[in-house]
């Protein structure tokens, strides 16, 4: 189900010059805030779950997510060349696969790492701040980088589409809508964190069974209809 071939040269596409600035810009925000609220504000553990919470988890892990899930198959099949890997006998499902692993990788990387080291920074992991968020934060990895994979399949605007989750549903709509909060990948992985916490600082609309069924579904669903949408995108190409 994974080829090295394909996941090289997903990669190379996802690390290249201009998507590594993009990438890496957000991470190092996340924690040149937190080194600024360290300084000021001094080490409290209300404000890095704040901070971890409203700048980490619901603005810069869906965001990069947009990034790496679209960035990993959106412009192959913009600008045509997805019709030579399509060639190879390789398939489809395992072009999903593998392109799959390698968002999340990229997701978790610039996404799980810097909030890990946000939150130490912030308050030293008092309370399990840091961790529960850098749990979060790798959970949250996995539905984004299916969703926003999804997304570059079907469409030729997914970044757009993507960003439009990421900053109006998640950080908005998701924070401030109670209805909202349930369909909200953002609410999901609070409550796997909140498992982790064992507190009061890291809280979930969301229940720990429902949230991972819903994890669970929304990843194999998006990436079982990718492979569905890649299919058919062989065939007219055949065609």
């Amino acid at each position: 189900m994974y080829d090295p071939t394909v996941a090289r040269l997903t990669y190379r596409a996802l690390l290249g010059r201009r998507r590594a600035l993009i990438l890496g810009a957000l991470p190092l925000l996340l924690i040149a805030i937190s080194l600024a609220v360290r300084a000021l504000a001094g080490a409290d553990d209300q404000t890095a779950a704040d901070v971890l919470g409203g700048l980490a988890l619901a603005t810069m892990v869906p965001i990069i997510g947009v990034i790496a899930g679209t960035g990993a198959i959106g412009p192959e099949i913009d600008d045509g060349s997805v019709v030579y890997l399509l060639s190879k006998p390789i398939k489809r499902p395992t072009i999903i696969f593998t392109k799959l692993i390698v968002a999340i990788a990229v997701t978790m990387v610039f996404s799980a790492v810097p909030t890990l080291i946000a939150g130490f920074v912030l308050n030293g992991n008092g309370q399990q701040v840091a961790v529960a968020y850098t749990v979060a934060a790798l959970v949250a990895s996995i539905a984004y980088a299916a969703l926003f994979l999804l997304l570059g399949t079907v469409s030729r605007h997914a970044v757009v589409f993507g960003l439009v989750y990421a900053l109006v549903w998640e950080a908005l709509f998701g924070s401030l809508v109670p209805g909202a909060r349930t369909l909200s990948v953002q609410q999901w992985s609070l409550a796997v964190a909140q498992k982790v916490s064992g507190g009061d600082l890291v809280t979930s609309d969301v229940g720990l069974t429902t949230a991972t069924v819903l994890l669970a579904s929304v990843t194999v669903l998006a990436t079982w209809y990718a492979g569905q949408k890649l299919r058919s995108l062989t065939l007219a190409g055949e065609e």
